[in-house]
């Protein structure tokens, strides 16, 4: 039944999620994504296509157990905690490799004293992924996340590889966010001009495991105004 007929506002949806290719980028060492026909109309009467790739594939969600020893799997999180009132924070004008601190976050306006349970990072990266100079993302400062989990913060996204530095050997940010039992989003697209704050929904593979490709989706009611950059 749609919305009107419910009686509720209608909504806009618009997908913030790379789509899953045969060859895509991956962050370094992890599986190459192989998507090719397994069986076709023509020879098997049916089209079935055969995917490998690891968990950690494109649009993705970092379980704790990722990093942390004894971390909640996939398995141990609910739906709910995927879906909800987001924060939208823009830091423009980063450079290769920059650090960005809580007083860049800042930069576009204060961050309240309490944020929503999902905050987005936008870092205009995404535009990227398809190109070397992904690997040379900016990275959030590990104090900065600290700060957002002691604000309320239970999922942090980002339209980079990772909130960390990708290549290195330490990863400072996931430490903050999943050692506390928060989760990570990596690799979204499709910010541009989202509203500060907007109703986001994480929907994953049901993989018992560290990670699992997801459909992120903005819920865009009626009305609501896009940030002209």
């Amino acid at each position: 039944m749609s919305a009107e007929l419910r009686g509720e506002a209608p909504r806009l949806l618009r997908d913030l999620s790379h789509a899953i290719v045969d060859g895509m980028p991956v962050y370094p060492g992890d599986p190459s994504v192989h998507v090719g026909a397994a069986l076709t109309v023509g020879h098997d009467g049916v089209d079935v296509a055969e995917v490998r790739m690891g968990s950690h594939t494109g649009t993705h969600l970092d379980a704790p157990s990722h990093t942390i020893p004894g971390g909640r799997t996939m398995a141990e999180i609910a739906l709910a905690e995927l879906y909800g009132e987001a924060l939208v924070i823009r830091v423009d004008g980063l450079a290769d490799g920059e650090t960005y601190d809580w007083a860049r976050l800042e930069r576009s306006g204060a961050i309240p004293a309490v944020v929503p349970p999902i905050v987005v990072i936008d870092t205009g990266w995404a535009r990227w992924f398809d190109d070397e100079r992904r690997l040379r993302h900016p990275a959030l400062a590990a104090s900065a996340a600290r700060e957002l989990v002691a604000r309320g913060m239970c999922v942090l996204a980002v339209d980079t590889l990772s909130p960390d530095p990708t290549g290195g050997e330490e990863f400072p940010v996931h430490e903050e966010v999943l050692g506390r039992d928060r989760l990570i989003v990596e690799n979204l697209c499709g910010l541009e001009g989202l509203p500060s704050r907007v109703t986001i929904g994480f929907f994953p593979l049901k993989l018992g495991v560290d990670g699992a490709p997801v459909r992120a989706v903005a819920f865009l009611a009626d009305g609501d105004t896009l940030v002209r950059s």
